[in-house]
């Protein structure tokens, strides 16, 4: 933005200045070594005569004139409210939803190999680990460790949706299978330690080297050996640091437009269910579990899309409020202000609704793409806003056509333009520009109609008085006027008297 404006200030400027002297020598747009055969001033008288462009006389003489009539205004104040309502409604509709799989294209080895899973494991959830530290703790805890299933039983069908732990493929506990291996098999294979009455290792430091013992490739207990983390200590003693214990998630789904998709909300409410029910673990001061934690790969999304709907309507609220700001102070009348504002808010709003219908949904990429429209659409109705207060005169129609037969083109080029720009985009099979130009559609459409059609009615209706300076030129130009036309007529009464003399 900052090089944009700096860009604007300093070399368009420049160009503008040679423009100018272009026009002054008479040379031509594209060919400046050429001039023409009718000067610049000729050719502007020509086109006063023709009463301006296609565009300015299409705002002037119909577009203007449509709106501005009593059933015109009514009829743009139904739509427009139908227009807010409906967007409002759909916008409810929309939810934060899991798009990595957008981003890979169809056809590709990758995407076949997900499309296969869904329909192969239908039912295979998010992993995750319960991870617990501390040696003595762990040799403490070791019983508790050994019976953890019994606290996730009876919680696949509300928050945190944990499966039941039916198996060792569904919950994978290495204490679970210790204590079940040295119940049948005792210690002869894994290092020999006597057991106690308990069942377990009589010391820690025995509790631990049967653990690593156990846990070692090739030994019974083989398969957890990622499941526990040894160091060395003044290298030769045996140190745990920690054990994780491995179970997952039901499949968090939904059904959307006929699409089963992963729920980002359930997810959400699994993540932080979990992980409030670890932190009662470490509060319980009765609780004999060792100091625990929860990790998953798949949080690192999660917590993505927690933030995406803690700040996605945020973060549009924000930089609307930035644009009222910039808006009051730069168009200086807090009425015209509010109503470029409220313009803006209303095509946001529409943006929304129909985001819903296109099939946007809210990620980083929409998220993003909402925050720039709101800047893109504020230009639609500033430059009416800014324009209107220029205009003087009791009529607010008339300064209201005014208006929109000065830079109603203007408007409707930048929207043109900005339209062609991104049109190519509808058809990339990118899910980035698929996004991208479907909210740059929805952006020029409804912010040029907002500021072409619902804020002119607005302001014809509660527009306020021109700046005061504006009005002040004018009255000065209307009474030089007026004394132009007395001094004229005082001279031609002398001339006649001289002539009758």
């Amino acid at each position: 933005v900052f090089f944009l404006w700096a860009f604007a200030a300093v070399f368009f400027t420049a160009c503008m200045v040679i423009d100018e002297r272009r026009q002054i020598e008479n040379r031509r747009e594209c060919v400046c070594c050429m001039t023409r055969k009718r000067s610049a001033q000729e050719i502007e008288e020509t086109m006063g005569a023709n009463n301006g462009s296609l565009f300015m006389m299409y705002f002037r003489d119909y577009h203007g004139k449509a709106i501005l009539s009593w059933p015109g205004k009514v009829l743009v104040l139904i739509v427009f409210a139908g227009l807010m309502a409906f967007g409002a409604y759909s916008a409810t509709l929309l939810n934060v939803e899991d798009t990595q799989r957008d981003f890979i294209p169809q056809g590709t080895s990758l995407s076949d190999f997900f499309e296969a899973s869904d329909e192969l494991f239908p039912d295979q959830g998010i992993n995750f680990f319960f991870v617990f530290e501390g040696e003595t703790a762990i040799f403490q805890g070791r019983e508790e460790l050994a019976q953890l299933d019994q606290r996730v039983v009876g919680m696949s069908q509300a928050p945190p949706y944990i499966a039941e732990p039916v198996s060792e493929e569904v919950f994978r506990n290495v204490m679970a299978g210790l204590k079940e291996y040295l119940r049948t098999s005792g210690t002869a294979a894994i290092g020999g330690a006597a057991l106690g009455d308990d069942g377990w290792p009589t010391n820690e430091s025995d509790f631990v080297q049967t653990l690593w013992e156990y846990t070692r490739q090739g030994l019974p207990g083989g398969r957890f050996s990622r499941d526990v983390a040894f160091s060395e200590k003044d290298g030769d003693t045996l140190v745990l640091d920690a054990m994780s214990v491995e179970t997952e998630y039901v499949r968090l789904t939904k059904e959307s437009r006929g699409d089963t998709i992963d729920d980002a909300e359930k997810q959400i409410d699994a993540m932080d269910s979990t992980r409030a029910m670890v932190v009662s673990w470490n509060e319980d001061e009765d609780d004999s579990l060792p100091p625990a934690f929860v990790y998953s790969d798949d949080y690192l999304t999660i917590e993505g899309f927690k933030v995406i709907s803690r700040e996605f309507y945020r973060n549009v609220a924000l930089a609307v409020a930035a644009v009222a700001v910039i808006v009051l102070i730069t168009v200086a009348n807090p009425l015209a202000a509010f109503l470029i504002t409220f313009a803006v808010v209303g095509c946001i709003i529409e943006i929304l609704g129909f985001m819903y219908h296109l099939g946007v949904v809210i990620d980083s990429v929409s998220a993003v793409m909402l925050v720039l429209a709101v800047g893109l659409s504020v230009d639609y109705s500033a430059h009416i806003g800014h324009c209107f207060m220029t205009k003087t005169g009791d009529n607010r129609n008339e300064r209201v056509l005014e208006t929109l037969t000065d830079v109603g083109t203007a408007v409707m080029n930048g929207a043109i333009t900005t339209f062609l720009a991104v049109a190519i985009l509808l058809w990339s099979e990118s899910y980035v520009f698929w996004v991208l130009s479907r909210m740059f559609m929805l952006t020029v459409v409804f912010g040029a109609s907002n500021g072409l059609i619902l804020l002119p009615v607005l302001l014809s209706l509660v527009g306020p008085k021109a700046f005061e300076h504006h009005s002040s030129s004018a009255s000065n130009m209307e009474l030089e006027t007026s004394h132009d036309h007395e001094q004229g007529n005082s001279e031609e009464g002398v001339e006649v008297l001289e002539d009758e003399k």
